[in-house]
């Protein structure tokens, strides 16, 4: 601050608090009482100090961002405070702020995230001392902590669709109320409901989510999703310079520029931090951030490393587990057909992401991930990964020639502006219907809807790829779902182990048969009722086309 003596300086953060509240109570205009000219004389720091007190953004001199470590960054943290962490999984996660949050021990935290982390690593160390009391999320899945812990009732849980997640924040940066959005219409979203917190035994939910607005605009309906803001934003940048402009690597990109806007303070782990970054390279101004530190140490971790094979490695014998991805990999050859060259199509988790590493000399399409990656690519040979390069299994991948990367929010504009062709993804379980549900088994299994609701929601041709029994030989091709929907109605077509299937207006109907299985098992294991095609066909096998692709010297299906 400008005063050195600390009587003084509160003295005059109270007559500047005054003034601004006498403003406000009377209704004249602040510009008429010359509070600029207040603000001028008091100086910028004590600006600064009665912004906070009054609950604005902090004003934040562009030269006196830098701090020297991330305990000096997150200082001022109390407990109770509001946190959103950029980041997609542990790629682009401010790590070592987490961590000395964690150091600190502040509890009552409430976190805006898109996961939960891991149980080891993110918010897995501030779980595991029970810092957290509320996660606002769109995916769980894989931190056993947190599902632990709320499903005995000790963490309220709000799940957000993923792309509604990303406007969300998007929205409190641009000081946007709200906005009417298509995903989660007709489910739990839409109609509220949800077990926030439950009681310790798992049984009775102790609060619940609220119902959504419902709108109708040109003949579709849309939720309204209010904007989130935060006391905190969490970001991890590659670069930072000491006016706070950022530059985000490849796919570690993500939410991290969406949640950079809704904080009151943000606060930036940089890799590295630079004098200057070329105008053109920036891709956060520093107008959003607060304050920057260079990060002690950078982790990179990976949460899960697949290698394609090398050309004539040598193949040993296949365990359970490989024999299960045998059954993945003649799905996703068979999806790989549904592809058109040209088109531009979303992978969710899963089998799809297989499909990726089946296309080559089949189809030359833009791989689409909501993670933030436009031009998707096999996984890497070993020995070549690149742990900011993922897709939206968190999976390391490689990058298609053509690619591109952007912001979550920017990659949910494509789903939801319908600007993709097709979206293929996995299922619990499909109703004869055409519903789809695959983000939640009430009680026991915690795995949230991530980018699913958005990209059902969307308008383009929906691609279900999934095994076609489930782990205890349950039908997963069923009469009416049992779990919370993803979508109602918004199926295309559904690709198993089994067969195919196309949902008509007609009712659901085999067109092809693998070669594997027989009608009489098909029947056993599905509920749902379906006919059979009088053109039945055989599943294609992927071999076999592929070299007639390559024989005629064609890449389109």
């Amino acid at each position: 601050f400008f005063f050195n003596d600390t009587a003084t300086t509160e003295i005059y953060t109270s007559l500047f608090v005054g003034s601004v509240r006498c403003v406000q109570e009377t209704g004249i205009n602040a510009e008429y009482m010359g509070i600029s000219r207040m603000l001028s004389r008091i100086g910028y720091g004590m600006a600064a100090k009665a912004a906070r007190f009054m609950g604005t953004r902090t004003l934040s001199s562009s030269t006196g961002k830098v701090f020297n470590s991330p305990d000096d960054a997150i200082h001022d943290m109390k407990d109770g405070s509001t946190i959103a962490l950029g980041g997609f999984g542990l790629v682009g996660l401010a790590e070592n702020a987490l961590l000395s949050i964690a150091k600190k021990g502040v509890t009552g935290l409430k976190i805006l995230s898109n996961t939960a982390c891991t149980a080891d690593w993110g918010l897995g160390p501030l779980l595991a001392k029970k810092q957290v009391v509320e996660l606002n999320a769109s995916y769980v899945g894989e931190n056993a902590i947190f599902e632990k812990q709320y499903l005995t009732g000790e963490i309220s849980l709000n799940m957000i669709p993923q792309g509604s997640l990303a406007e969300k924040a998007r929205l409190g940066g641009a000081g946007i109320a709200g906005a009417y959005l298509k995903s989660g219409v007709g489910t739990v979203v839409e109609t509220g409901g949800f077990p926030k917190r439950v009681s310790k035994d798992g049984k009775s939910p102790i609060e619940v989510t609220l119902p959504r607005e419902r709108r109708h605009f040109e003949d579709r309906d849309f939720i309204l999703e209010e904007a989130i803001n935060v006391d905190y934003s969490l970001i991890k940048a590659f670069q930072a310079d000491k006016k706070g402009n950022l530059r985000f690597r490849k796919t570690a990109r993500n939410f991290n520029p969406d949640m950079a806007g809704m904080g009151k303070i943000t606060i930036v782990e940089a890799e590295q931090i630079v004098d200057e970054i070329d105008p053109d390279k920036i891709h956060l101004p520093g107008c959003f951030v607060d304050r920057v530190f260079k990060a002690p140490k950078v982790y990179k971790k990976m949460e899960r490393l697949r290698f394609r094979e090398a050309p004539g490695a040598a193949k040993g014998k296949k365990s359970k587990e490989e024999d299960k991805d045998t059954r993945r990999v003649k799905i996703a050859q068979r999806a790989v057909h549904e592809l058109a060259n040209g088109m531009v199509c979303n992978l969710g988790i899963g089998i799809p992401v297989v499909v990726a590493n089946n296309t080559r000399g089949i189809v030359q399409v833009d791989l689409h991930g909501e993670n933030g990656i436009v031009g998707m690519g096999e996984y890497p040979l070993k020995g070549e990964e690149d742990c900011d390069i993922i897709n939206a299994g968190k999976e390391v991948i490689t990058e298609a020639i053509g690619h591109s990367h952007n912001s979550s929010s920017s990659a949910f504009g494509m789903i939801r502006g319908k600007h993709l062709h097709m979206t293929m993804l996995g299922s619990m379980q499909v109703s004869e219907t055409g519903d789809i549900a695959n983000w939640i088994i009430p009680g026991q299994k915690v795995k949230g809807m991530g980018g699913a609701m958005d990209l059902v929601s969307c308008g383009s041709h929906v691609v279900v790829v999934m095994e076609h029994v489930g782990p205890k030989g349950s039908a997963k091709l069923v009469k009416e779902c049992s779990i919370p929907l993803t979508g109602k109605n918004c199926v295309s077509r559904l690709i198993t182990d089994f067969g195919v299937f196309d949902f008509t207006p007609k009712g659901v109907v085999l067109s092809e048969i693998s070669k594997e299985t027989t009608l009489e098992e098909i029947k056993k294991y599905t509920t749902a009722n379906f006919t059979v095609s009088p053109n039945l066909k055989k599943m294609e096998d992927h071999q076999t086309l592929l070299a007639q692709a390559i024989t005629l010297n064609q890449t389109s299906y």
